[in-house]
Parts: C-alpha cells; sequence; structure tokens
C-alpha cells in the first residue's frame, strides 16, 4: 500500500494560491516595477488561472496593498523582536533603528515599501497601512521618552513624521548600496539631539 498524502483542504488550497500570487507579484514588481508588470506576467509566474487572481484581489492594485500589508507586519516583527523599554530611550530608538535599517535591506523590501507602494497607494493609504502593521511603534517610542522626561513641549506626532521619513531615506541609501554604518552613526547623533 502506498502512502498517501494527506488531501489539502480547500482553505489551504486558497491560501497557497494566495501566497503564490503575492510571491509572484513581489517578484515581478521588484524586478520590473509595478507600472511595468501586467496581471496576465503575475498569473503565469504564480501559476494559477486569471480567475484565482480576481477572486483574491479585486485589482492588481489590491495585490500591492496586500504586498506592502505583508512587507509591513514583517518589519513590525523584526522592529519588536528588537527592541524593549527597558533600555534608555535613546538605546531603544537605536536598537529599533537598527532593526529598521535591517529589516528594509531585504532584497526589494525598500523598493516595495518606500518606491513603488506610495506611487500606487498614495501616501496616506501608506500612512494608514504603516499604523495597522506596527508603525506607531515609533510614536510609543516617543511617547515613551516623554514619559521619561525628553521631549517635553514637543508635538510627538509631527516629530515621528519627521524621524520617520528620516529613517526610510536612510533606509532607502542602505539598500541602495550606501554605507550602513555612516547612517546609524548619523541616526545616532540625529537622536541624541531629538531625545
Amino acid at each position: 500500500m502506498q502512502d498517501e498524502k494527506p488531501r489539502r483542504t480547500q482553505a489551504e488550497r486558497r491560501a497557497e494560491t494566495k501566497r503564490a500570487l503575492l510571491d509572484a507579484a513581489r517578484a515581478l514588481f521588484v524586478e520590473k516595477g509595478y507600472a511595468e508588470t501586467g496581471t496576465p506576467e503575475i498569473v503565469k509566474a504564480a501559476d494559477v488561472t486569471r480567475g484565482a487572481l480576481y477572486h483574491h484581489f479585486a485589482d492588481k492594485a489590491d495585490l500591492m496593498r496586500a504586498l506592502v500589508r505583508q512587507e509591513a507586519e514583517a518589519i513590525a516583527s523584526d522592529i519588536d523582536a528588537d527592541t524593549n523599554t527597558s533600555q534608555s530611550p535613546l538605546d531603544a530608538f537605536m536598537a529599533g533603528a537598527s532593526a529598521y535599517f535591517s529589516a528594509m535591506s531585504v532584497p526589494g523590501r525598500a523598493r516595495i515599501m518606500l518606491l513603488e507602494g506610495p506611487a500606487v497607494l498614495g501616501i496616506a493609504e501608506m500612512a494608514r497601512l504603516d499604523r495597522e502593521t506596527g508603525g506607531a511603534t515609533l510614536l510609543e517610542g516617543l511617547r515613551h521618552a516623554q514619559n521619561h522626561g525628553a521631549l517635553k513641549d514637543v508635538p510627538l506626532e509631527p516629530l515621528a513624521d519627521l524621524l520617520s521619513s528620516a529613517f526610510d531615506r536612510a533606509a532607502l541609501a542602505i539598500a541602495e548600496g550606501e554605507d550602513r554604518d555612516a547612517y546609524e552613526n548619523a541616526t545616532r547623533k540625529l537622536l541624541a539631539g531629538v531625545l
């Protein structure tokens, strides 16, 4: 009697199809860019039908939205794993910044999160996805620093936006091959001045 593979459930098949679509879209968006990638290419690369694509995603932009959410969740998880509130505010921020730079160094991630995603979804949608997937950790860190005597009379949300922009710019430069140590040293100086 042959060993039979257990049959996959419908939910498992759906999850596998969705994963294949996200993986194919990610590879193509990184290689060619969103605008230059057609849904027929995505379907072919995922080895699924066009109907499967539209069963899981309303359109190509919805696929990008899901991809951005997936990437943002991975970034947030990496930052959470490397930071803790028992550190000084500066050390906690540097740990978070370093974790962010590492997370953004995953091949293709900076392009998806900092170039393609905002171009497709817009800044407001990217900010919403960021808040939903852990982007609030920067604001939480600023509140923690404020509770420990730093940042008196400083509006935290605008400061979080400004720091986020600086971290994004550094992450993009690092992903493009710039010296990570130089950016981390500059980040430490910036944060020491702010905190």
